[in-house]
């Protein structure tokens, strides 16, 4: 009997410590699998931040493209704006006022003898108007009171351009009073000389220089010069 309960005695102590050796394996191996578990999570937390965090710098990029846009865009407004001041300032984009004929009551007009070409005067129209005027042509010339046609022009001084005058600007034209060589027909003294330019219906008698001056059939008249040197070339 003895033998027999110890042998029991130590079966029943075998299989408890059997059972404490399994059970230990198990706790060990839940333990085990409980760190794996943690560290994949923990890649898996990492990965979800990074994704947020590198969608916030991806959108962090856009958003400083939108700023470049909106930066190129102000740019672009302050451009036009610059060009438009420069517009004005320079007058660009607005058109002038054309230029008007002079008017004959605001322009002074004179006649001098000059010493050479020989039988010549210079007469002088000066804008006395206070804005810009142009002298279109030649002016018109009635000698004397029983004239029946005006001076004819001579083609030859014809300018490229018309005369423009600034206020208080001259243009001149030569007067050929006759033929250098006496070969002219009709000659004869005047004592008057009427002035008519383009654009005034209305002439402006002139006084002529010494009271009077000899004309004949070889008188002729330039155009409109901008200045005296030239208009005595003919």
């Amino acid at each position: 009997m003895n033998v027999t309960a110890y042998r029991r005695g130590r079966t029943v102590r075998t299989i408890a410590a059997s059972m404490l050796a399994v059970a230990a394996l198990s706790v060990t191996a839940a333990c085990s699998g409980g760190g794996d578990g943690g560290s994949d999570n923990a890649g898996k937390a990492n990965s979800s931040a990074s994704a947020p965090a590198s969608k916030d710098n991806q959108g962090g990029k856009d958003n400083q493209g939108g700023k470049e846009e909106v930066t190129g865009g102000a740019a672009g407004d302050a451009g036009v704006k610059d060009a438009k001041s420069q517009t004005q300032k320079s007058g660009g984009g607005s058109e002038s006022e054309p230029v008007g004929d002079c008017d004959i009551n605001k322009t002074a007009i004179s006649l001098q003898n000059v010493k050479s070409p020989v039988n010549h005067m210079l007469l002088k129209a000066t804008n006395k108007a206070g804005v810009d005027c142009k002298l279109v042509g030649y002016p018109g010339l009635k000698f004397g009171a029983e004239a029946q046609a005006a001076t004819p022009v001579n083609e030859d001084s014809k300018p490229q351009a018309v005369v423009m005058l600034a206020p208080g600007e001259s243009a001149y034209a030569g007067i050929t009073t006759s033929a250098a060589d006496g070969s002219g027909a009709e000659g004869g003294e005047v004592d008057s000389l009427e002035v008519f330019i383009d654009g005034s219906e209305d002439p402006k008698p002139v006084e002529l220089p010494g009271g009077s001056v000899y004309v004949d059939s070889a008188a002729k008249v330039t155009y409109w010069q901008t200045d005296a040197q030239t208009a005595l070339t003919w």
